[in-house]
């Protein structure tokens, strides 16, 4: 781990922040969609329902400058970076998809749909943009050609997408799975339906490519291999419950040194795992709203995580004069991340 433990002692306190983690200043106006770190430096992007994206630059004390930000015409609902951390790409409910030059502070449109764009991912090896959308497409593109270089049709809306090449996976709305390996991404490797019983809300791929995992509305999560020699492996958990009460697993991200994961949900808490010894790391304290998403830094001395409204109870629900939106970094010890022996059965 790098030196973030000793500064991240200076914290913020309240109900949304029970682990006393630092807070990320000028956070977004308006409900959180998603977060994500540069591949090369500590620069975090976060989009957000008032149409908005900002990027901090968090310093080696831990404190957070806003840095520069940009904007779509409606809600934005995803992010994702250029390899060489000077591009940020964003996505969302005008159905479009942004490049946003962080050198120049300039943005242009690279890609559209016919409906809102849920997910994306820069395809280094592909050198193309991967776009999942609920028109029911998956569309990859050349960013020199305003058009499509291939357009995946699909049976439903994309929920959730992956992509650690040569791996993608993408949920669907019909809690089908659809894999595909991007070096033949004209038709899909496996289709197969969710080992979970309700919907799909989050999907991540394993560091090594051999699988994945997906979260649902059920307070679940299932661990599963993509070939069929290793389908013994697979197991399904339960977590974000309490008693009765079932909430929705929002994120789920890899740590990058340990290969360990972190889910978050709408119950306010996120939770360190062991796939390997099937066993929970640490269970952090539960904060006063939903945790839509989270994102660890580069080298994992750092997880970002947003506290705000997941609309999982709908417009209704949602009240944006009292509604508090917070980001909060926490310093994760290696107690909380580190690989463990698996516990021997007596």
């Amino acid at each position: 781990m790098s030196g973030f433990g000793a500064a991240f002692s200076a914290v913020g306190t309240g109900a949304h922040n029970p682990n006393k983690d630092l807070e990320v200043s000028q956070p977004p106006s308006d409900g959180i969609s998603s977060l994500s770190f540069s591949p090369v430096a500590n620069h975090l992007v976060a989009t957000s329902w008032d149409n908005q994206v900002r990027c901090w630059e968090i310093a080696p004390t831990g404190q957070s400058v806003a840095k520069a930000a940009t904007s779509h015409d409606k809600p934005v609902l995803c992010s994702a970076w250029s390899a060489d951390g000077t591009t940020v790409f964003t996505g969302g409910c005008d159905n479009t998809a942004k490049m946003w030059s962080l050198q120049t502070n300039q943005s242009q449109v690279v890609a559209k749909h016919e409906a809102p764009i849920r997910h994306l991912f820069m395809v280094k090896e592909a050198n193309v943009l991967v776009t999942g959308s609920w028109d029911r497409t998956l569309r990859y593109w050349d960013l020199r050609s305003p058009n499509p270089v291939h357009t995946q049709s699909l049976p439903e809306r994309v929920y959730a997408l992956d992509v650690r090449y040569p791996l993608l996976v993408a949920g669907l709305a019909n809690r089908r799975i659809q894999v595909y390996n991007l070096t033949s991404p004209q038709q899909a490797y496996k289709d197969l339906e969710s080992p979970l019983k309700f919907q799909t809300r989050c999907v991540t791929c394993f560091p090594d490519t051999s699988g994945y995992l997906l979260g649902s509305i059920e307070g679940r999560v299932a661990v599963h291999h993509v070939e069929d020699g290793l389908q013994q492996k697979n197991f399904t958990f339960k977590c974000h419950r309490d008693g009765n009460d079932v909430y929705a697993v929002n994120s789920i991200a890899f740590h990058p040194q340990y290969g360990t994961f972190v889910t978050t949900g709408s119950d306010g808490a996120f939770n360190f795992w062991d796939k390997d010894s099937k066993q929970r790391l640490k269970a952090m304290q539960k904060c006063n709203q939903s945790i839509p998403c989270g994102a660890f830094n580069r080298d994992g001395s750092i997880y970002a995580y947003a506290v705000s409204y997941d609309w999982g109870k709908g417009f209704a629900e949602h009240n944006p004069q009292t509604a508090q939106n917070h980001i909060l970094l926490h310093s994760p010890q290696d107690a909380e991340v580190k690989n463990r022996a698996r516990p021997q059965r007596r």
